[in-house]
């Protein structure tokens, strides 16, 4: 805003806009409201924003208010209309319009959103950035199978960084992998809904049903298998004790079989067991990407 000929009270008006909003959209993200006193609708959503704002205020999010009677000047820059009016603004610029959005949950949704697409810097931000290489060690050493010091490498994560699904989901398998599904399952079942949901959680859970497929001697239903390929009981049985055994190349086998010849066998258990694998893989193992491909082969040819 250029502030030749303007008067003292509009310099120094953009002077504070500067200050508190231009200068803190640099690296983070600035939720700037426009209200008034008067404004009924501004009562109920201002306190929405403050308590959103103090929720984001580690991940960048921060709150700069307007009163436009106070402010007509900075008011009328922004062409403000009605109130409330609220803007999102970043590195100096408005990135989007929130005044649409009235409850908690749709202004956190577009915020989420807004911080996935901008490099907004916060505590949060510097943390992600320190613990990501460190998860990608633990799991890396689990996946070489070393459980015993990827777990201790996930438990010192966790220290860092409590809180974050991926930490504990590769605690969960660890502690699984090294023959600990108890304290796996005690760990899961602390976590919240919102926690629960998380892709890694999930891969935990899976990782965990998979580990508690029973490993018994299926000689018997090899026999079975022998005398009839289509005793897909006998196959299923076989293909647990693969997973049991570790050796889910085997297991991936039979129950790809199964769904070769028998795709609604037992309600699909065969295919639901097959996609537990792969989830309790992960999405980017290779292995479960080439699974995938025979999956996909099957059922779409």
């Amino acid at each position: 805003m250029a502030t030749l000929g303007m008067s003292e009270d509009e310099r120094t008006a953009i002077e504070r806009f500067q200050r508190d909003v231009v200068e803190p959209s640099m690296t983070s993200l600035v939720i700037l409201y426009f209200s008034a006193a008067w404004c009924g609708p501004c009562k109920q959503l201002g306190p929405l924003l403050d308590k959103v704002a103090g929720d984001y205020a580690a991940k960048g999010v921060v709150l700069a208010k307007i009163d436009v009677d106070a402010d007509k000047f900075l008011a009328a820059q922004f062409q403000v209309k009605s109130i409330p009016t609220v803007y999102a603004f970043f590195q100096g610029q408005p990135v989007a319009d929130l005044t649409q959005y009235r409850s908690e949950g749709q202004v956190k949704r577009v915020l989420d959103q807004l911080l996935g697409q901008l490099p907004v810097k916060g505590p949060a931000q510097d943390l992600a950035a320190e613990v990501a290489p460190l998860i990608a060690m633990g799991e890396d050493v689990l996946a070489g199978g070393d459980a015993a010091r990827a777990e201790s490498i996930f438990a010192q994560i966790r220290d860092m960084d409590p809180a974050n699904p991926a930490v504990l989901g590769g605690l969960a398998r660890a502690m699984i992998a090294g023959g600990r599904s108890d304290e796996a399952r005690a760990l899961l079942d602390s976590l919240g809904e919102a926690e629960g949901k998380h892709p890694a959680i999930a891969r935990a859970r899976a990782a965990l049903e998979l580990a508690a497929a029973p490993g018994v001697d299926v000689s018997a239903e090899q026999a079975r298998l022998d005398a009839n390929p289509d005793d897909h009981e006998a196959r299923f049985a076989i293909a647990q004790a693969a997973m049991a055994s570790g050796d889910r190349d085997k297991a991936a086998d039979e129950l790809l079989e199964i769904v070769k010849r028998d795709r609604d066998w037992n309600d699909g258990a065969a295919r639901a067991r097959f996609l537990q694998m792969l989830e309790a893989a992960g999405f980017e193992d290779p292995w479960g990407r080439a699974q995938r491909r025979r999956l996909s082969a099957l059922l779409f040819t």
